[in-house]
């Protein structure tokens, strides 16, 4: 799929669309909100969603906010500090969001998740019912990562990949990450496209992180690899180039474009695949591997060698080849204990190991995807 097929065809047709922002973009050299860039950057949404098109917005800036606010020579070292200063900082983000898109008659509404809420099945859908029904009454969604109470067990650590999930999760046409720089650059040169987000791509990456962002090159494409794997399109692009947003939906060349796969994800499969978080590993030997990877068979008990961790019947687990790299995350229909009981056992030998044959696999396809 050509760079400029995706840009002056996949991108203008796009209509529902997730756009990040972080805290480097929005704040000025001395860490305190930029009102300026946000009156631009409601501007274009706005602008946007009076052409009929679906806005979601993911904002960093509530530590960076509450620095401010506090008057903070620095970034806090310590989990409960900077908790407090996101605290402080959230409601003073989302004031100043709130009077720079009331200038154009847009409300906005504040969602704060962690990434529990992402890997839980019924809490995953409640967000995408939630920010459905805010579309549905002309809202725009502002979400943030709740690090007033988030620990390190549940959070993501940035935004980026938060962003990445609710793309994944409205099934979005179009995620776009703005930062501070022009795109992803090679050799000090922006890249237009990247075509396949390999290990090549993520070098490309750099360790640094702004003084007040969590996140980082490396995590914008991490979250860019996860949408076009799931068949839609990322961009990588600069938050204070003028009008940044609607010259992109206008075909025009901006940023670093990711290319989409060609087949897209189920919901389901995007949340069995990305989303949740498996609760344990289960190898396999070299023919289910092949059988799973090439032929998008399911797992039966005749292929699993080994089990690794202690999970009940319906958890997501990891399915590993020999090697021990993962190929596949899937829904198993058996726990941990009935696993270990009927590994490289056929199907019909099941009923006379646990009593019964529930399922004749471990792992059905229609409960997998391909990693």
């Amino acid at each position: 799929m050509p760079d400029r097929y995706v840009r002056e065809q996949v991108i203008p047709q796009a209509r529902r669309i997730v756009v990040k922002v972080g805290t480097n973009s929005l704040t000025d050299e001395h860490g305190r909100l930029d009102h300026a860039i946000i009156a631009r950057l409601a501007d274009q949404i706005a602008r946007l969603m009076a052409r009929g098109l679906s806005l979601t917005l993911v904002a960093s800036g509530a530590i960076g906010a509450g620095m401010a606010e506090l008057d903070l020579p620095g970034r806090p070292k310590t989990m409960p500090l900077l908790q407090a200063t996101a605290a402080v900082g959230q409601g003073q983000l989302m004031r100043v969001f709130h009077d720079a898109f009331a200038r154009h008659g847009v409300k906005v509404a504040q969602v704060l998740v962690t990434r529990d809420d992402f890997e839980d099945r019924t809490r995953y859908l409640n967000i995408r019912n939630t920010l459905q029904a805010l579309e549905e009454v002309g809202a725009l969604p502002i979400l943030n990562e709740n690090d007033a109470v988030a620990v390190d067990e549940i959070r993501f650590g940035d935004n980026d990949m938060i962003s990445a999930h609710v793309t994944n999760l409205l099934a979005a046409n179009l995620l776009v990450l703005l930062t501070n720089v022009d795109g992803v650059l090679k050799d000090g040169k922006l890249m237009d496209v990247i075509e396949q987000v390999d290990e090549s791509a993520l070098a490309l990456a750099t360790a640094q992180r702004s003084k007040l962002g969590s996140g980082g090159m490396g995590s914008k494409i991490s979250a860019a690899a996860l949408v076009v794997r799931a068949g839609e399109v990322a961009v990588i692009a600069k938050a204070r180039e003028h009008d940044v947003l609607i010259r992109l939906l206008d075909g025009q060349r901006l940023g670093t474009v990711f290319v989409p796969a060609h087949r897209k994800m189920s919901s389901r499969r995007r949340w069995i695949g990305q989303a949740s978080r498996p609760a344990g590993k289960v190898m396999v030997d070299e023919g289910a591997a092949k059988a799973i990877a090439q032929g998008g068979k399911s797992l039966l008990p005749s292929g699993v060698v080994a089990i690794h961790g202690s999970f009940p019947k319906g958890a997501t687990v990891s399915i590993l080849n020999l090697a021990g790299r993962q190929i596949a995350r899937g829904l198993t229909n058996y726990s941990s204990q009935q696993l270990d009981r009927i590994k490289g056992l056929r199907t019909s030998q099941i009923a006379k190991v646990l009593g019964d044959k529930p399922y004749d696999e471990v792992v059905h396809r229609n409960n997998m995807t391909l990693v």
